[in-house]
């Protein structure tokens, strides 16, 4: 098999990359993310109509007119069905959910509420903290792993491609104001977990080759190490990658974003590992005296 030269584009895809993490970094500051019910509060609920009343202008508009917030109307599974989301008012009413069907069934007939969630402003003040918490708690976690299994040097290599896959999916998720929910976070810390894998198994092809090729710069060693693990590399992904499709066209609303952020933390995890964290070895000048110098220590 032919040998691909990767480590030519180093610099124009790390460039990519930096315009990439200011976008979202913008997009993150000035614009934010659109938190779900999870996060912000509110109710949501599952409703199922006749096929007469299956319209989701309709069903937005009679929920607008009863002055409940921003409301969120998505189609969910069968074109009966519908999940929506609005801020949540009257919450210590225990007839709020039955009056609410009482005025709704004047303008949507045979309406059945399948499922019906409510969470609180302190409750979901404490998720959102949860979650920032485990996120920070994994690349905490994943950074002390790299750092005993390899050296600094490419501890700060992987732990820059993981930051880097994890804000420009963010940064897509605010540009399109897609929801984030407890299920997106799940998501980001499995991303974690795909990147982190990816990127060691071509570290741990760079060491052997560090230990092999004394005579052979880190800038071509690199690029050895990537085409020797290439093909474990296109399996994994693009095995991966075929079942996150399947979930994204046949899963459903409520399956939808969980999908497209694993669907961008796979392709963005692989890119990382060969265009972000190897050019750092290669920024740092790591040769063979560095792995003997860290083992002897």
């Amino acid at each position: 098999m032919r040998e691909i030269s990767f480590n030519k584009f180093y610099k124009p895809f790390n460039i990519l990359s930096i315009i990439l993490i200011i976008a979202s970094l913008g997009l993150l500051m000035f614009k934010g993310l659109n938190y779900g019910v999870d996060f912000k509060g509110g109710t949501l609920i599952e409703l199922r109509t006749d096929q007469n009343s299956a319209n989701i202008t309709k069903i937005r508009d009679s929920f607008n007119q009863m002055n409940l917030g921003d409301v969120s109307v998505k189609n969910f599974g069968n074109e009966t069905d519908f999940i929506v989301k609005f801020e949540k008012q009257n919450s210590n009413d225990p007839k709020f959910i039955d009056n609410l069907k009482t005025k709704l069934s004047s303008s949507i007939s045979s309406l059945d509420f399948r499922r019906v969630e409510n969470v609180g402003p302190k409750v979901s003040a404490e998720l959102l903290q949860s979650g920032i918490i485990a996120i920070g708690l994994s690349l905490a976690a994943m950074l002390f792993y790299i750092w005993i299994r390899f050296e600094w040097q490419f501890s700060l290599g992987a732990i820059v491609a993981l930051f880097h896959d994890v804000i420009i999916t963010l940064g897509i998720f605010s540009l399109f104001s897609l929801e984030i929910n407890l299920s997106i976070v799940a998501a980001v810390l499995t991303i974690v977990g795909y990147s982190m894998n990816d990127t060691v198994v071509i570290f741990d092809r760079v060491r052997e080759n560090l230990r092999k090729h004394a005579d052979i710069k880190i800038f071509e060693l690199t690029n050895i190490s990537i085409n020797q693990t290439l093909s474990r590399t296109i399996i994994t992904s693009a095995t991966t990658l075929l079942a996150l499709l399947s979930i994204f066209i046949f899963g459903g609303e409520i399956l939808k974003g969980f999908s497209l952020a694993m669907i961008l933390g796979v392709v963005f995890g692989t890119y990382s590992s060969i265009y972000i964290a190897n050019p750092i070895l290669v920024l740092l000048k790591v040769s063979q005296r560095t792995i003997v110098k860290e083992e002897k220590d």
